[in-house]
């Protein structure tokens, strides 16, 4: 027995020293970034290997510029579009993560309903014919955009309890080390905006043809609305929606104040 507790204590010990060694890791890689612009984030690695695997080739834009050399505008709509406590938050806005949750566990509970009722409605059919699946519950989230950082540069795309908690601790880390305008000169540097798109210049000169220090206020709008599915508005980025939403962003950013 005794030999089982010390083995279950060595393992224990090593499993608490490699949590601590990669707490350490990311502590590193996050102090770096102080001083040295991340050159390409996990995100942007599966990506590469995604495009790489799926179309054996990889399309790919991308530009650092500086964060005086993105145009304001676009600064205030991705702040009123994405996080509009982005400068007073201390990482994480746990007053958006609980209306997030609030809709979601609505969103569930219409969506159970429409399962029972497609049951019913399948039940009343012939044999051999079924109704129309319902929609699957949109889930909505509620993550700033250090939040988002730090999933881009470090984390997988996966949803679990362990990476969500890595997430926070991660978060922490960005915001004691970076200024609030570093994290948002990152964020805008390494954030999709299409297929192998990556960045405010390389966005801007792809939809615009301009620069990410010439972007205007409709012009940032719209890109703002792009963030959350980038890959679903680049194939109709002049839509209605895009358009309707990218106008109301628009009237929100007079009371966005950038860092």
């Amino acid at each position: 027995m005794r030999a089982v507790l010390r083995a279950a204590a060595r393992l224990f010990t090593l499993m608490l020293l490699s949590v601590m060694a990669l707490q350490l890791y990311f502590l590193a890689r996050v102090a770096l970034m102080i001083v040295v612009d991340p050159q390409s984030t996990s995100f942007q690695r599966s990506e590469a290997w995604r495009l790489l695997v799926e179309k054996q080739q990889i399309l790919w834009a991308q530009e650092w510029v500086d964060y005086e050399r993105i145009s304001p505008h676009l600064k205030r709509a991705v702040i009123a579009s994405e996080d509009a406590e982005f400068a007073e938050h201390s990482g994480v806005d746990w007053d958006a993560i609980e209306r997030a949750w609030e809709r979601n566990q609505r969103a569930e509970a219409l969506a159970e309903r429409l399962a029972a009722q497609n049951e019913r409605r399948a039940a009343k059919l012939p044999a051999g014919k079924a109704p129309a699946a319902p929609r699957p519950a949109k889930v909505v989230g509620g993550s700033t955009i250090t939040q988002q950082l730090a999933k881009n540069l470090f984390l997988g795309s996966e949803r679990s309890l362990a990476r969500k908690g890595q997430e926070f601790v991660i978060t922490m880390m960005l915001e004691a080390l970076l200024s609030k305008q570093r994290i948002l000169e990152i964020y805008l540097n390494s954030v999709e905006w299409g297929e192998g798109l990556f960045g405010a210049e390389a966005a801007a000169r792809h939809y615009f043809r301009t620069g990410a220090q010439s972007l205007g206020v409709m012009q940032s709008a719209r890109l703002a609305v792009m963030l959350p599915a980038p890959k679903r508005f680049e194939k109709r980025p002049n839509s209605a929606y895009v358009a309707g939403r990218a106008a109301t962003i628009a009237a929100r950013m007079g009371a966005i104040d950038p860092p």
